[in-house]
């Protein structure tokens, strides 16, 4: 694959790579007595000279030759000089800022290049609105890679979006600069059961030449792990057993373990290399799905690094999980990843092995961050008026909305004086729900949130076509009284709203509606702390700081309100994604992700 994501074409430079190795032409930079870590060969090489021209590698070894009266020479003074970090999958959107912002926080702390999957605002604003936020990422010195969303809607016929995305338009997206592969392909059963849709998008990403990512959910490592490698996918970041991670690994698809905001999933996937003596070529680390405040707490990569050697991961095998490794799987590895002659000048200084204290950071050659800030700064991005007008709901939301009826699926009440209802289970740290089941009384015709029992009401509304299509359910996990909406709510994000009474309920829906999207806890008709987030419903305009300190108040108003999760807007952000186990809620109704059929609320007395 040609990189276009380097200052310069490697053959517009080669011969004055040439020259500057030679030592007959001064290097433009020289970082000097650095303990290099090579992630080529797993070693790490003492008091290592590094000369760099033109956006690229020249020189490794003893520089002096390369030094002239205008070269800019860095000291490392023994610290270690690394490949900058790649981030092999991620949503830029959860971090609920714009991708110029984003890139301000995750280049200080060492990443230099990301592969993007857009998907979620693919799924309101399709794949012109991607071109929006790949502009503002091109503002930044980050390497912004996109793979093109794949499932928009992530399961068709299940829940209404805002947009849709086909094959045609996925073979128009390979020809775009900015496009290096195919977004997780998170429809495996049709890819599994011959649907010519997601086959067809397959078809379109592999003619070009480009990587197919994943999303294979399930705990089944045989016939169906096997199908959907052969079908051409590269990677898949949907592991939660370490056995899972190592078969993937064994087939020769890249396991990628995920450390995110509240998808810690690095305590039961590092043992499968930890624990074993492995070639690990074929592991990635990567993050998914981050928010600000964790972000600015705690960092990026290099955060997930720290994770990895606490779970008992060699360091330099770590960063080679996000160097080299990545740039292998997105066959990029002639230009990323790696210390090397010819290859872009994408280097991190840090001091500690256990730490990846990021001192410095460098992007084609370029200093962008020191100490852990970013040397560049962006202007505020101007959005097309299109892309901050998203909630379109069509129907007033009151208390009364919120009312569940005890009626069959069939819309026959129910004569009982109790029913027995299925729920979500909302899992801290986990990306999969449990069903659950309740005996609930009927009290005046409509069955009531319990709080004792921490059973709460869901209710998902469609707001990109104004259709008034809702549904309502019940959950239990989350332990909070009062409300909670978000427009947040993957993969289609249309309105979710939570609680515990249907007046809060209302309150935090229509607060939503007012300004444009967001996050929202209300409790007592007050509301806690809410995150505007016009641009799509997912993103604030907002500067990383800012936004980074709302989030972390509406973070306090969860716990005041009974919730003790990490980052828990993320987890129920996941009760919409019907393609995730087991039970899910859309705006058409509860979804059985196990079977992919629609359910009733009120269940059978033996199940």
């Amino acid at each position: 694959m040609i990189n276009t994501f380097c200052k310069m074409p490697l053959w517009e430079c080669s011969a004055a790579l040439a020259d500057v190795a030679l030592g007959r032409t001064p290097a433009e930079t020289v970082i000097r007595g650095a303990r290099l870590v090579n992630v080529n060969t797993r070693e790490i090489i003492d008091d290592t000279d590094v000369a760099v021209s033109c956006g690229r590698i020249a020189y490794i070894g003893d520089a002096t030759h390369c030094i002239g009266p205008d070269t800019s020479v860095i000291e490392a003074d023994g610290r270690y000089l690394a490949p900058g970090f790649l981030d092999g999958h991620i949503h830029v959107e959860s971090s609920m800022m714009g991708a110029a912002q984003y890139a301000r926080a995750v280049v200080a702390h060492g990443t230099v290049g990301i592969y993007w999957d857009p998907h979620e605002a693919a799924n309101v604003v399709g794949l012109e609105g991607v071109k929006v936020l790949v502009e503002d990422a091109r503002r930044t010195p980050l390497k912004a890679m996109v793979t093109t969303p794949s499932c928009v809607p992530a399961v068709p016929g299940f829940e209404d979006t805002g947009s849709a995305i086909g094959p045609d338009d996925i073979a128009q997206s390979m020809t775009w600069e900015s496009v290096v592969g195919l977004g997780e392909m998170m429809n495996f059963p049709g890819v599994l059961t011959g649907d010519a849709h997601p086959l067809d998008e397959i078809k379109a990403t592999l003619e070009a030449d480009a990587c197919v990512t994943g999303h294979y959910s399930i705990p089944e490592t045989d016939r169906g792990l096997n199908a959907y490698i052969a079908a051409g996918v590269r990677c898949c970041h949907e592991s939660t057993r370490a056995e899972d991670a190592l078969a993937k690994a064994r087939l020769g698809q890249y396991a990628q373990l995920r450390e995110g905001s509240a998808w810690r999933d690095l305590a039961q996937l590092a043992p499968a290399i930890a624990q074993g003596d492995i070639d690990t070529r074929f592991f990635n680390l990567i993050s998914d799905d981050t928010h600000p405040n964790t972000l600015v707490e705690y960092g990026h990569l290099d955060h997930i690094l720290r994770r990895a050697v606490q779970e008992g991961i060699d360091p330099v095998v770590a960063l080679q999980m996000v160097t080299i490794n990545t740039a292998t799987c997105y066959h990029m590895d002639h230009e990323l990843g790696s210390i090397a002659p010819g290859k872009c000048a994408d280097m991190v200084l840090f001091s500690s092995l256990s730490d990846f204290d990021v001192s410095l950071v460098m992007i084609d050659g370029d200093v962008v961050a020191e100490n852990g800030t970013a040397t560049f700064d962006v202007a505020p991005f101007d959005y097309p008026a299109w892309m901050t007008d998203t909630m379109h709901l069509g129907i007033d939301i009151a208390p009364g909305t919120f009312r569940i009826k005890a009626e069959r699926g069939d819309g026959s009440p129910v004569e009982s004086a109790t029913v027995r209802v299925r729920a979500m289970e909302a899992l801290s740290g986990r990306v999969n729900n449990v069903e659950r089941f309740f005996d609930m009384p009927v009290e005046d015709g409509e069955l009531r949130a319990d709080v004792e029992r921490d059973i709460l009401k869901a209710f998902v509304f469609e707001r990109h076509h104004a259709t008034g299509t809702y549904a309502g359910g019940f959950v239990t996990g989350f332990g909070i009284r009062g409300a909670l909406a978000q427009t947040v709510a993957h993969d289609a994000h249309n309105l979710l709203v939570v609680g515990s009474n249907d007046e809060d309920m209302a309150l935090a829906a229509n607060t939503l509606v007012e300004c444009g999207g967001g996050a929202v806890a209300v409790r007592d008709g007050k509301v806690l702390g809410l995150v505007e987030l016009p641009v799509a419903g997912l993103m604030s305009t907002l500067p990383l700081e800012e936004v980074a300190a709302q989030v972390a108040g509406l973070e306090r108003a969860w716990t005041d309100m009974g919730c003790s999760m990490p980052s828990p807007f993320m987890t129920m952000g996941l009760l919409s994604l019907a393609c995730l186990p087991e039970l899910r809620l859309t705006n058409r109704g509860l979804v059985d992700c196990r079977t992919f059929a629609f359910v009733p609320l009120i269940a059978d007395q033996d199940e």
